[in-house]
Protein backbone atom coordinates (compact mmCIF):
# COMPACT_ATOMS: atom_id res chain seq x y z
CA UNK A 1 0.00 0.00 0.00
CA UNK A 2 1.54 3.26 -1.12
CA UNK A 3 0.68 5.79 1.54
CA UNK A 4 0.83 8.63 -1.00
CA UNK A 5 -1.84 7.05 -3.19
CA UNK A 6 -5.19 8.83 -3.44
CA UNK A 7 -8.30 6.84 -4.33
CA UNK A 8 -11.74 7.98 -5.31
CA UNK A 9 -15.01 6.14 -5.25
CA UNK A 10 -16.44 4.75 -8.45
CA UNK A 11 -19.52 6.80 -9.32
CA UNK A 12 -21.25 3.55 -10.32
CA UNK A 13 -21.26 2.27 -6.74
CA UNK A 14 -24.19 3.23 -4.53
CA UNK A 15 -23.64 3.44 -0.78
CA UNK A 16 -26.34 3.16 1.85
CA UNK A 17 -26.02 3.14 5.62
CA UNK A 18 -28.74 1.16 7.35
CA UNK A 19 -28.66 0.68 11.12
CA UNK A 20 -24.91 1.35 11.39
CA UNK A 21 -24.18 -1.03 8.52
CA UNK A 22 -22.67 0.26 5.26
CA UNK A 23 -23.85 -1.45 2.10
CA UNK A 24 -22.25 -1.07 -1.34
CA UNK A 25 -24.30 -1.87 -4.41
CA UNK A 26 -22.90 -1.63 -7.94
CA UNK A 27 -25.15 0.14 -10.46
CA UNK A 28 -25.94 -1.99 -13.49
CA UNK A 29 -28.03 -1.46 -16.58
CA UNK A 30 -30.34 -4.38 -15.87
CA UNK A 31 -31.25 -6.34 -12.76
CA UNK A 32 -29.92 -9.50 -14.43
CA UNK A 33 -26.39 -8.10 -14.05
CA UNK A 34 -26.62 -7.70 -10.27
CA UNK A 35 -24.65 -10.45 -8.63
CA UNK A 36 -23.38 -8.93 -5.40
CA UNK A 37 -24.17 -6.59 -2.57
CA UNK A 38 -21.26 -5.77 -0.26
CA UNK A 39 -21.56 -5.19 3.48
CA UNK A 40 -18.79 -3.39 5.37
CA UNK A 41 -17.82 -3.75 9.02
CA UNK A 42 -17.28 -0.68 11.25
CA UNK A 43 -13.64 -0.10 10.36
CA UNK A 44 -14.15 -0.76 6.64
CA UNK A 45 -17.12 1.63 6.73
CA UNK A 46 -14.90 4.33 8.22
CA UNK A 47 -12.20 3.76 5.58
CA UNK A 48 -14.88 3.91 2.86
CA UNK A 49 -16.22 7.17 4.28
CA UNK A 50 -12.71 8.68 4.34
CA UNK A 51 -11.99 7.87 0.68
CA UNK A 52 -12.81 11.15 -1.04
CA UNK A 53 -10.40 11.58 -3.94
CA UNK A 54 -8.28 14.00 -1.88
CA UNK A 55 -6.97 12.12 1.15
CA UNK A 56 -3.92 9.93 0.79
CA UNK A 57 -3.97 6.39 2.10
CA UNK A 58 -1.46 7.53 4.71
CA UNK A 59 -3.89 10.18 5.95
CA UNK A 60 -6.69 7.62 6.07
CA UNK A 61 -4.47 5.23 8.02
CA UNK A 62 -3.64 7.97 10.56
CA UNK A 63 -7.33 8.71 11.04
CA UNK A 64 -8.15 5.03 11.53
CA UNK A 65 -5.42 4.82 14.18
CA UNK A 66 -7.04 7.78 15.97
CA UNK A 67 -10.56 6.38 15.68
CA UNK A 68 -9.93 2.76 16.70
CA UNK A 69 -7.88 0.94 19.31
CA UNK A 70 -5.37 -0.81 17.06
CA UNK A 71 -1.72 -0.80 16.01
CA UNK A 72 -0.15 0.56 12.78
CA UNK A 73 0.92 -2.86 11.51
CA UNK A 74 -2.60 -4.25 11.82
CA UNK A 75 -4.12 -1.20 10.12
CA UNK A 76 -1.64 -1.49 7.23
CA UNK A 77 -2.37 -5.18 6.78
CA UNK A 78 -6.17 -4.87 6.97
CA UNK A 79 -6.31 -1.73 4.83
CA UNK A 80 -4.20 -3.37 2.12
CA UNK A 81 -6.58 -6.34 2.04
CA UNK A 82 -9.68 -4.15 2.06
CA UNK A 83 -8.37 -1.83 -0.67
CA UNK A 84 -7.47 -4.84 -2.81
CA UNK A 85 -11.05 -6.06 -2.41
CA UNK A 86 -12.43 -2.62 -3.31
CA UNK A 87 -10.30 -2.54 -6.46
CA UNK A 88 -11.42 -6.04 -7.46
CA UNK A 89 -15.08 -5.07 -7.29
CA UNK A 90 -14.28 -1.76 -9.00
CA UNK A 91 -15.59 0.29 -6.06
CA UNK A 92 -12.57 2.61 -6.23
CA UNK A 93 -10.55 4.07 -9.08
Amino acid sequence: MRETMVLRKNKNMVTRVIDDETILLPIYKTSDEINSIYTLNRVASRVWKLINGKRTLGEIKKQILKDFDTIPEEVSKEMAKFLKDLKEIKAVV
